[in-house]
């Protein structure tokens, strides 16, 4: 027989903060974790919000799934990009095999949802909607429902910039409201399965971790953000205590992260490393800092490798009759790759200390590999330092993400946790893969 299922999606929300340092100071949700079957969530390569929480719902792994970030390059090109969203899907959902049973779904805020796909109940879409002007639910009516209570929808906030009052005003504003719309949601729809992913949860940390973490470099003892994110999961719990009171008291209960976070150390400047290895060749040195590689005068005729920045690195291989001036012959692809590898591996942090950097071909990561993956996936000192991008700058580390303030990186372990009131749900292991997650939500909502 199956049970109804509410998941609680807080993204990017790591074991630390909700399983030891606030679990005391979070009335609902500590009460409720402490009630719970919890485990540790291994998180997806790459650990990132796209495409993780595409795995724990799907059971597939990105290589599967053809989605490795939220950007993608253009085959063929040398800077173009396209950005992932719901029509590159084409696994099945939890909630679409729900709907296959008839069983009927709620679903607010899951990355990628935009453009909204038809679905057995209600959807809302996620943080990569342009704007709330163009249709972001389904069914269509949903929208003019909820603006005339809530007014316009509120999908994210800017959160790079150095007004961080205003990050801090932005993020209360928009969570209120979704806290709003998720109890209204609860009983406004007959549903056997809800899920929100509330994104302010990473929102938060990237732009004021360092103001909370005494070991961060940014850290200045008694600042007057120092109890910002604490401040924010209490707000979290407040919400989610008023939506459960709109929750029948037999529902199970789960609360996820797709990844974890920690402090970032800086930004490796990952093309000024491969220009003075002689990978990636510029016809002029000279550059202003932050210059982007698509107005930086490359010499494609002469380069190697090029890489792109974010959480992690994707390096590219310029490779003859894939690439338009490529000049590494077919026969020479792999030679290439793991010499870049043993390179990547070998760099040693600012101060020569030695990190710990994972370097991976997508092949050795994924049962398939699909869609348009990097040659090359590097993780610098275990995710401690972000990949630059860039150019132009004098040193190779950064102290500050080139794409303005950011004091967190992502981890590999989120949350997992479970909460049966009849008590017959256990986890019987500390550590969850994510795409095994989808798999214990079909057991509550199906008997699997």
């Amino acid at each position: 027989m199956g049970r109804r299922l509410l998941v609680i999606g807080l993204d990017c929300a790591p074991p630390k903060l909700l399983y030891e340092e606030f679990i005391d100071d979070l009335p609902t949700l500590g009460s409720l974790l402490k009630s719970s079957e919890r485990a540790f969530l291994k998180s997806s390569h790459p650990p990132i919000t796209i495409p993780a929480w595409l795995v724990m719902v799907t059971g597939k792994q990105p290589g599967e799934l053809g989605i490795y970030g939220f950007r993608h390059r253009k085959p063929g090109a040398y800077n173009d990009f396209y950005i992932v969203n719901s029509k590159f899907v084409k696994y099945p959902t939890i909630w679409d095999e729900a709907g296959k049973k008839g069983l009927k779904s709620v679903v607010i805020g899951f990355p990628p949802s935009y453009p909204p796909k038809p679905i057995r109940g209600f959807l809302i879409t996620d943080f990569i909607t342009p704007s709330s002007d163009v249709n972001y639910t389904f069914p269509p009516f949903l929208k003019r429902e909820l603006e005339s209570k809530f007014g316009h929808y509120i999908f994210d906030v800017k959160f790079r910039v150095e007004d961080r009052d205003r990050v801090k005003r932005e993020l209360w504003e928009m969570t209120k409201q979704h806290f709003k719309v998720y109890s209204y949601m609860a009983q406004r729809a007959k549903w056997d399965f809800y899920m929100f992913v509330e994104i302010g949860v990473d929102r938060i940390q990237h732009a004021f971790w360092g103001y909370m973490d005494p070991e961060h470099h940014k850290y200045v003892p008694g600042n007057k953000y120092e109890k910002v994110i604490k401040d924010y999961y209490r707000l979290i719990d407040e919400g989610v205590a008023s939506l459960l009171e709109a929750v029948p008291k037999d529902t199970v209960i789960a609360v996820v992260s797709d990844h974890g976070a920690k402090k970032m150390k800086g930004a490796f400047v990952v093309n000024q490393w491969l220009a003075e290895k002689g990978y990636l060749k510029l016809e002029d040195e000279k550059l202003a800092p932050g210059t982007e590689l698509k107005d930086a005068p490359v010499d494609w005729s002469k380069t190697i490798a090029w890489g792109w920045g974010g959480y992690y690195a994707r390096v590219f291989i310029n490779v003859e009759g894939r690439e338009p001036k490529g000049v590494v012959k077919r026969e020479d692809y792999e030679h290439y790759r793991d010499e870049l590898a043993e390179e990547f591996r070998n760099i040693r942090g600012p101060n020569g200390e030695k990190w710990d950097t994972k370097v991976y071909k997508p092949e050795e990561l994924y049962p398939e590999v699909n869609g348009d993956p990097p040659d090359l996936i590097v993780y610098f000192d275990d995710l401690s330092w972000r990949s630059a991008g860039t150019l132009g700058w004098p040193t190779k580390y950064l102290r500050e993400n080139d794409r303005g303030p950011d004091d967190a990186v992502h981890d590999w372990y989120g949350v997992l946790a479970i909460y049966d009131p009849e008590g017959s749900i256990s986890l019987d292991r500390k550590v969850v893969s994510i795409d095994e997650v989808r798999g214990i939500f079909a057991d509550i909502l199906w008997g699997g």
